[in-house]
């Protein structure tokens, strides 16, 4: 058994790996992660990092190159995949089942994730016909704990102005940039135009509830397909 601190690090591992190679990693090796990335998304010292990451390699969980970072050993993989598993399907229950606004799942799953059974884990996924994605649009491991696959589209900021596209995936950050973004409208499955790129770093949307600005920040950390969601189902002329 595993602690939940140690599996609250492999998760962040596993999500900091992933993250680096959905920025485009040069070849099929996931990418290695270093110890102030660790420390800066869990928020604690880089001490405390290095001790726990050599727990993890004592037990074979992770693997560490001296100046080139930490990967997680398939072992430890798994492990990560499925508290991610857990925890992506609590959020989409509160979601659905309990009425929780989808900015609010995420505190609440990150206390239920360590402890739920294998059983009621099926058994979420069972109410829910075993959902794809969580509230915020990351994709839900599937029960054999292989990776998800690597999403497609593009990112908000990298679009330019005209482009019309829907809102596939909010990364989480913080309860705030949650918040900023709920009361702008701007959630998945929202529809937008990209109005205007300010050279200051703002960028300005029009979407269901008029035009929002927006960090280029914030920006970055939707993922979009392009088109509204709506257009593929329409019948084509002639």
């Amino acid at each position: 058994m595993l602690s939940a601190v140690t599996e609250d690090y492999l998760k962040t591992i596993y999500i900091l790996q992933r993250e680096a190679d959905e920025e485009g990693g040069e070849d099929d090796r996931p990418a290695r992660v270093s110890t102030s990335a660790i420390a800066d998304r869990m928020d604690v010292t880089a001490p405390t990092v290095t001790s726990m990451l050599d727990k993890l390699e004592e037990r074979g969980l992770a693997d560490r190159e001296k100046y080139r970072g930490v990967e997680l050993t398939p072992e430890g993989e798994t492990v990560a995949i499925e508290v991610i598993r857990h925890h992506r399907l609590i959020e989409a229950y509160l979601a659905e089942a309990l009425d929780y606004e989808w900015t609010d799942v995420h505190e609440e799953a990150d206390r239920l994730e360590h402890h739920i059974s294998e059983r009621f884990e099926e058994r979420i996924a069972e109410v829910l016909g075993d959902p794809s994605v969580d509230p915020h649009g990351d994709p839900i491991p599937r029960a054999d704990l292989s990776p998800p696959e690597r999403g497609e589209g593009d990112r908000l900021d990298e679009c330019e102005v005209g482009d019309r596209v829907t809102v596939k995936r909010v990364r989480h950050r913080t309860e705030d940039e949650l918040r900023y973004l709920a009361e702008a409208g701007i959630e998945p499955g929202t529809a937008l135009t990209l109005a205007e790129v300010a050279p200051f770093g703002m960028i300005t949307v029009e979407g269901p509830d008029g035009e929002q600005s927006l960090p280029a920040g914030v920006a970055r950390l939707i993922d979009v397909s392009p088109g509204p969601e709506s257009e593929p189902e329409l019948a084509r002329e002639g």
